[in-house]
């Protein structure tokens, strides 16, 4: 953006999507839904917070609030007055969606009004905070400004969901992904490469893929799980003494035989992320043929210059 500095006041850490680095934040919420606190008598402070999918490290830092009402409309007034031409807005915190639909409309409409120049608005979405919109609610925000939200599937594994304490089955995901997409919600879906280990990479390659193909989804990404310092770990939480991180080949084969289960009408997808080790990209289902024979060309060379040196992939 041109305009600097924004008056606008953030909870940090902020985490966007890769697509949404041009985009005004506007914080709505606070922090992620899936790492709320719950009253716990049993507890020293009287209070359990969640630690969220057992892969993830943001938001730790923050419990889950609902940012006050009054103050996001007037932080919206704020930048309107220094930076009317705005044309992208991402709202954060972990999953804006589970406010309230009146509470959302009215952000959007404050949005509309306040930004004439205004192309699009985004969010990140958990499963079950769709589920809980009916299609009437999210086609409403859908003519209040939301136009798309990035949702993780993570995997169709339903082991491996039930072990990341993802809190959504693979139905869950489709039930709620299909009624966004029957609101005219675009859809922009992660999923993680390794997530169940070489022991059960077939499956989670497959069953990811069968839940891609259901939703046939706006954009699909793929990302490789890096497993980061947290407490309770990764490996505490997903509960395999045997689980390990997948070696480079292992992670292109997993890449491959998701790509190769894939049957989508448009689909564009990526595997671009810092994480990844062979970046990808491509449309379903034209693109395939030739995306995996790139991922066999790099499997049959070790030394390919299109792997990325592992010290960039330092997030």
């Amino acid at each position: 953006m041109r305009y600097q500095p924004l008056p606008v006041k953030y909870v940090e850490p902020i985490y966007r999507p890769p697509s949404e680095a041009g985009s005004l934040i506007l914080q709505v919420t606070i922090g992620c839904s899936n790492l709320l606190t719950r009253p716990d008598p049993a507890s020293a402070t009287g209070y359990r917070v969640r630690r969220g999918c057992a892969f993830c490290v943001a938001y730790q830092t923050k419990p889950f609030r609902a940012r006050p009402r009054a103050e996001v409309l007037e932080e919206i007034d704020r930048v309107a007055v220094v930076a009317p031409d705005v044309r992208r807005i991402f709202l954060a915190d972990g999953d804006a969606v589970v406010l309230g639909t009146p509470r959302l409309l009215e952000v959007l409409e404050r949005l509309t009004r306040r930004f004439p120049r205004l192309e699009r608005v985004t969010a990140y979405a958990a499963p079950r905070n769709l589920l809980k919109k009916s299609v009437d609610d999210l086609r409403r925000l859908r003519e209040a400004g939301l136009t798309m939200v990035y949702l993780g599937i993570e995997s169709g594994d339903a082991e491996v969901l039930e072990r990341i304490d993802k809190r959504s089955t693979a139905e869950q995901m489709i039930e709620g992904c299909l009624k966004a997409k029957a609101a005219g919600i675009a859809l922009s879906l992660t999923v993680i490469l390794g997530l169940g280990g070489p022991d059960r990479s077939r499956r989670h390659a497959e069953a990811t893929a069968e839940v891609i193909n259901r939703i046939n989804p706006e954009y699909a990404a793929a990302l490789t799980l890096m497993v980061e310092p947290r407490v309770p770990s990764f490996e505490q939480v997903f509960g395999d003494p045997g689980f390990r991180v997948l070696e480079v080949p292992e992670a292109l084969a997993e890449c491959r035989h998701l790509i190769a289960h894939l049957d989508t009408d448009g689909t564009e997808l990526r595997s671009n992320h810092a994480s990844n080790w062979l970046a990808l990209k491509g449309r379903l289902n034209r693109d395939r043929e030739r995306l995996l024979t790139t991922i066999d060309e790099v499997l049959g060379d070790p030394d390919s210059p299109r792997l990325r040196p592992d010290y960039w992939r330092a997030l």
